[in-house]
């Protein structure tokens, strides 16, 4: 399916140095970025409280970032789950104040600000066994707020998850050089990996410039971006290897161009149809979908970008030719072995 056909190829090459130095300013202001400002990681990475509550209304999840903002936390999460009734709060540790202190302190300042008491019930579960635990009550005695679950995240596990992160990332880019290399030739197995550890690095540091959180799910999300952006190269290579084979007197530069202007319906469609469905998590997904959603629309769009303008050139200028991708063609021995 082709929306257009462009008969003349575009002169991406001939640009390429141009897009290539803006490619390196921008990577080297993502890079200046992570070092003086870092990544404002949350609580999985640095530890915290997580705490489920259970509003008998549908909760008003301004009113309880405001509550949680007047008691010192100043950047809380709050986030619906499950139902409207469902909130999960992720707060960061607070130092000379233990756990268990601080998630009472929370939920008794949430009690208070849904205009309710603080009292304990003492209920037996199933296997016979008294468990007491804090509810929130108005004076009539329904429960408004119920703590579901409450878990502590320790330091160290924070840190586990970040080399585990690391771990992660390291051997999606071993496998995609070695897939690259197998597929077609080491040149664009660099190529290729250069151009995803741009788009990974430019997210990294539109992070840290704005001070977004960082959590599982935004990793999650920059580890889709790795193997996104390198399909759209594999699609791009693919074609190299193809016009290579047709157009035999072109020149490089030739080849690439019209690999590239051939794509470029086949790239607006499927880029264009993944940026909507992302764009609907953005806008509409809500708090715990936001930022993840915005990594894949950085991800999408610098992907694109260095698929065309810098992994195509760093193949180029790295010397890809015809001969890297196409098995000369043995003569056929006439003779037949015969010796005379």
């Amino acid at each position: 399916m082709e929306f257009f056909r462009i008969k003349k190829d575009i002169p991406f090459m001939r640009h390429a140095l141009v897009f290539n130095v803006v490619s390196a300013l921008t990577f080297v202001a993502a890079v200046f970025f992570l070092f003086h400002k870092g990544l404002h990681f949350s609580v999985e990475f640095t530890g915290g409280t997580v705490m489920e509550l259970k509003y008998q209304q549908p909760a008003n999840l301004e009113r309880i970032r405001s509550t949680l903002q007047s008691i010192g936390y100043e950047h809380p999460e709050a986030a619906g789950f499950g139902t409207a009734h469902d909130v999960m709060l992720r707060l960061p540790v607070v130092k000379g104040i233990t756990p268990n202190a601080a998630s009472a302190q929370v939920f008794e300042a949430l009690c208070k600000a849904e205009t309710g008491a603080m009292k304990q019930i003492d209920t037996v579960t199933a296997k016979g066994e008294h468990v007491v635990k804090q509810s929130c009550a108005n004076p009539a005695g329904a429960e408004l707020v119920a703590m579901q679950k409450v878990e502590f995240v320790g330091p160290q596990v924070g840190d586990e998850l970040t080399q585990n992160g690391l771990n992660a990332l390291v051997m999606v880019i071993i496998g995609v050089m070695i897939y690259l290399a197998v597929r077609f030739e080491w040149k664009f197995a660099v190529a290729a990996i250069i151009a995803n550890l741009h788009d990974v690095i430019i997210i990294l540091g539109f992070f840290a410039f704005f001070q977004w959180e960082f959590s599982l799910t935004v990793l999650a999300g920059v580890l889709a971006v790795l193997g996104y952006s390198v399909n759209e190269s594999v699609v791009i290579f693919d074609r190299i290897r193809e016009n290579f084979r047709k157009q035999r007197k072109a020149s490089v530069h030739e080849v690439i161009d019209n690999a590239i202007t051939s794509t470029i319906s086949r790239t607006i469609i499927t880029h264009g149809c993944t940026q909507m469905m992302v764009l609907s998590m953005l806008f509409l997904g809500g708090p715990t979908l936001h930022y993840f959603a915005m990594a894949l629309t950085i991800g999408i769009c610098f992907g694109i970008y260095s698929s065309v303008f810098v992994a195509a050139a760093v193949a180029m200028w790295l010397g890809v030719k015809r001969e890297d991708l196409i098995k000369p063609i043995k003569e056929k021995d006439e003779t037949d072995g015969a010796v005379v």
